[in-house]
């Protein structure tokens, strides 16, 4: 036992909260500081501090629950990092390997702490965790695999700039050697320039055909390719995520699993199953033959871009949130050349914003404002919509002008498409 032994613990969300238990269970003293101001000066054997506090303003050393577990970890890890997709493609991963028969533990940034699962960790198993820029930012290990998305610009409300955000995504190869295994997504700039760290196996990953060792996309397929050897995995039709966007996680997971020894069966039960993460493009029902889309992880131009994509159908979007100074030049370039855009209903602080971007006549999309809650929202979108439409909540902002997060926003878009179907069940 360390009965003698003190932890500090700075924030008490959902690491915080796990890593009280876990060094309680160990017998230490824990001392929890549950927001700021903390402490200028702090007795304590060992100082833990949640990742969203930068470790620069703090006058003392700290560690985090991420440092923490790979210095304990047992078996293999397989990080994934990049702006978004994270999530997506980690379930992706874990899902694969567990259909494989191996091992399997999936955390991070997902939302479970990996010090929950630590003391059930073999050599033999496997760990899969979603790391955000936050996690990386001062970490000292990388995983055996590591897995770069796509990188654009993010969180530059916390981050003092594009080139730190960047750094702290390239710990996810900064430590490897040259047993380690990297992918990377090189259709983003930002993404390829990581390439230049990389110390181990490198794999691309790309929505075009290349020479490289990796994955990509040639005539509707998805293509493993090492050296002159090409294997198929799949067409681009048979996998049941939504979204062309989405291609880009399925290769990044394949990737991966092909690496790892995965075999292909697995690989392509799981591609032909998964259907995806709550709030990202998720299909929340169909109410007089239109399909309603919860979107509400999008909180950046990019991902909304990518869910106006995902549809051929006729839309109508609902965009606007809070502020997190991003730009909308390209957004409102892909909302004026895009045909299929019925209307749009504009919420938040930041619709002004965005609306500005759209340069041209707006004569053909009709446009909704006003709405001050999702029940209107969806109330407005009802009564434009016609059979064949998808409605798409992909707001592209952060979400604290009108809900909590985007969780909140997200169980909200979904609670009043059941409440207007339950509408129309009583007529």
């Amino acid at each position: 036992m360390a009965s003698h032994r003190r932890v500090a613990i700075l924030g008490h969300g959902v690491e915080g909260q796990s890593a009280h238990a876990f060094f309680a269970r160990e017998g230490w003293e824990v001392v929890v500081y549950e927001s700021e101001p903390f402490p200028d000066h702090l007795s304590a054997d060992l100082i833990i501090r949640s990742p969203g506090i930068r470790p620069d303003v703090l006058p003392y050393a700290t560690t985090t629950v991420t440092t923490i577990f790979f210095e304990r970890c047992p078996c293999p890890v397989i990080g994934v990092t990049g702006t978004k997709g994270k999530g997506t493609t980690s379930s992706l991963i874990y899902e694969m390997l567990k259909k494989d028969g191996r091992d399997a533990y999936l955390g991070g940034n997902i939302g479970v702490a990996p010090l929950d699962f630590l003391s059930s960790l073999s050599s033999l198993s496997v760990v899969v965790l979603e790391l955000s820029s936050f996690q990386l930012m001062d970490c000292s290990y990388s995983p055996h695999i590591g897995v770069s998305l796509m990188i654009v610009p993010e969180h530059q409300d916390w981050h003092h700039s594009i080139d730190e955000y960047v750094r702290a995504k390239g710990h996810i190869f900064a430590h490897q050697d040259k047993n380690d295994i990297a992918v990377i997504n090189v259709d983003y700039p930002l993404s390829r320039s990581l390439r230049s760290i990389v110390r181990g196996n490198y794999f691309s990953v790309s929505m075009h055909p290349h020479k490289e060792n990796g994955v990509y996309v040639d005539d509707g397929a998805f293509v493993y390719q090492v050296g002159s050897e090409k294997e198929e995995l799949c067409q681009t039709t048979d996998i049941a995520l939504p979204g062309k966007h989405n291609w880009e996680n399925v290769m990044a997971a394949i990737a991966v699993a092909k690496a790892y020894g995965v075999h292909i069966d697995a690989i392509r039960h799981v591609l032909q199953t998964f259907a995806g993460l709550p709030y990202r493009l998720e299909k929340v029902g169909v109410i007089r033959g239109v399909t309603y889309y919860n979107d509400s992880f999008s909180t950046t131009p990019e991902t909304a871009i990518a869910a106006i994509r995902a549809f051929d159908q006729p839309k109508i979007l609902i965009l606007g949130g809070s502020s997190k100074n991003a730009d909308f030049s390209e957004l409102g370039k892909v909302i004026a050349e895009m045909p299929s855009i019925r209307a749009i209903i504009g919420i938040g602080q930041e619709w002004k914003r965005i609306k500005s971007e759209i340069q041209y006549s707006m004569s053909n999309i009709r446009i909704i404002e006003g709405c001050s809650s999702m029940v209107e929202v969806i109330a407005a979108a009802d009564s434009v919509a016609q059979p064949g439409d998808v409605v798409v909540l992909s707001p592209a902002c952060a979400s604290f002008d009108m809900f909590k997060n985007y969780k909140d926003r997200g169980d909200q878009f979904r609670e009043a498409v059941r409440h207007l179907q339950h509408v129309y069940d009583q007529r």
